[in-house]
């Protein structure tokens, strides 16, 4: 890895990389299945039905994984290992672009990481473009532990081209990735430690579970989708993702908080800098190897991004880059097997599916009982549709209150009734996935991060900070 370009993949992952989205027997694939089953459909209803069945049946077969991954995550986990005699030199990378109000923050929480500073290795990885952060960055009193590295200029401009940046230089053995917004558990670092000293090599990441909260209040916060948000990272982190680990089954990473063994990381090439979600792409990487992933117990907490127009380029960011590691990783079957396929359909495939229904259906159920309130007598009920709809809100509204549970966020009666409305809204991010797919592939979607400190508490502290940063890079 030292001698590749910062950003780049390494040889054997280059014909995966998404700097190509779809490849053309992708496109024209997906072109004949999409056309020829429209098609079908409208000349022949009886075809059309056929259709409808069979994504029925693949729908039923999800609310089945879904409702056994609730029994899984059921069971007791206790983390295996003790920690190690002689711990080893721990890599930090965080990725910074537009984060100079937030910066004193996150710096003041690595600072509380429980790992003696001796074995600690951090990068704050910067754009060259961004002066803003970089004089904010200037402006702070860092951790002997911690420097600042900036990438240099390149394309294309993302997180993992960033990340590949520090991977090249970083001495640790193992690695981990926070983001500016991450509050991690002060010792996340010395569970992955044990856990990595405790099993074999061919376990070679952990992902520690990501907890969404806002301690203060925001002026532009939006009740309802921070606490539908929450909810949803409760769900996946606490019960589907710990449920897939136990199964021994490839998932897609979160973002951040994940721990590696540097010699894997360097193996697999590092992330993959054209995916807008290489957390994902590299979860199933690392399968294909014949390599293992895991969880850890000890959270990140996060905050949610607020509003809709902070809510949902994050959201078409995630759905764009499930779309893209969909067609990475539907090129070639060498190493996946199939019990990887069945991870990447019930995890990527579901989510892209279920978005791009979850309004339709939605609006579909509500039109049949607008007809049945006008008509005053119910239709003709096709029960076996209703029933899968209506089976899956509940067992997904489960998981997501045990989840909720789990992680200590609110999820009360309210937000399940006002769920199904949240759901709709990712059909909103997922056109708007769809189109960027097409147009900007490549292009990252920035979520904005504020600091999570009291609104009143927010000037005094920082406008000065930001005032100066602001003169630097003018």
């Amino acid at each position: 890895m030292h001698g590749q370009r910062p950003g780049s993949l390494g040889a054997e992952s280059t014909e995966d990389a998404a700097r190509i989205t779809a490849t053309p027997g992708q496109i024209i694939l997906f072109i004949l299945l999409f056309g020829g089953a429209s098609g079908a459909s409208l000349l022949s209803p009886a075809v059309g039905g056929a259709i409808l069945f069979l994504l029925q049946l693949g729908f039923l077969a999800v609310i089945g994984w879904r409702f056994l991954t609730l029994i899984v995550s059921q069971r007791p986990f206790t983390p295996s290992g003790v920690e190690p005699m002689v711990l080893p030199r721990y890599s930090i990378v965080v990725a910074l672009y537009d984060e100079a109000a937030i910066l004193p923050h996150l710096i003041e929480r690595l600072a509380n990481l429980d790992y003696p500073t001796a074995l600690l290795d951090g990068y704050l990885v910067l754009e060259a473009h961004d002066q803003a952060t970089i004089d904010a960055a200037s402006a702070l009193t860092l951790p002997d532990w911690l420097q600042v590295l900036i990438a240099p200029p390149g394309a294309p401009t993302t997180k993992p081209r960033a990340l590949n940046h520090a991977l090249s230089v970083a001495r640790g053995e193992l690695l981990t990735v926070y983001d500016a917004e991450d509050d991690p558990d002060p010792l996340q670092l010395r569970e992955a430690a044990a856990r990595f000293a405790a099993e074999d090599s061919a376990l070679v990441c952990l992902q520690a579970p990501l907890r969404i909260r806002r301690r203060h209040k925001q002026r532009r916060a939006s009740p309802f989708l921070d606490r539908q948000f929450s909810a949803e990272y409760a769900a996946l982190f606490e019960v589907t993702l710990p449920a897939m680990a136990q199964m021994g089954l490839p998932f897609p990473l979160g973002g951040t908080s994940n721990h590696f063994r540097v010699a894997a990381l360097r193996a697999l090439g590092g992330w993959d800098a054209w995916n807008v979600t290489e957390d994902a792409d590299l979860g199933f990487r690392i399968w294909r190897r014949g390599w293992r992933l895991g969880m850890l117990t000890r959270p990140t907490y996060e905050t949610p991004p607020g509003h809709l127009v902070h809510w949902l380029p994050q959201r078409t960011r995630w759905l764009k880059g499930y779309m893209q590691t969909l067609c990475v990783h539907t090129r070639s079957g060498s190493g996946m097997g199939w019990r990887g396929w069945l991870a990447l359909a019930l995890t990527l495939g579901a989510a892209v599916a279920s978005a791009a229904l979850h309004a339709l259906s939605v609006a579909w159920i509500g039109i049949f009982f607008l007809m049945a309130l006008l008509a005053r007598h119910l239709p003709q009920t096709p029960w076996f549709g209703l029933g899968i709809l209506v089976g899956g809100a509940a067992v997904a509204l489960l998981a997501t209150t045990l989840g909720a549970r789990r992680a200590n966020t609110p999820f009360a009666i309210s937000d399940m009734v006002a769920a199904p409305f949240y759901w709709s809204l990712l059909s909103l991010a997922f056109a708007h996935a769809f189109v960027r797919l097409i147009l900007e592939p490549h292009r990252w979607d920035k979520t904005a991060h504020r600091p999570d400190i009291a609104c009143e508490e927010t000037a005094p502290i920082l406008a000065p900070l930001i005032a100066d940063a602001g003169r630097a890079a003018a």
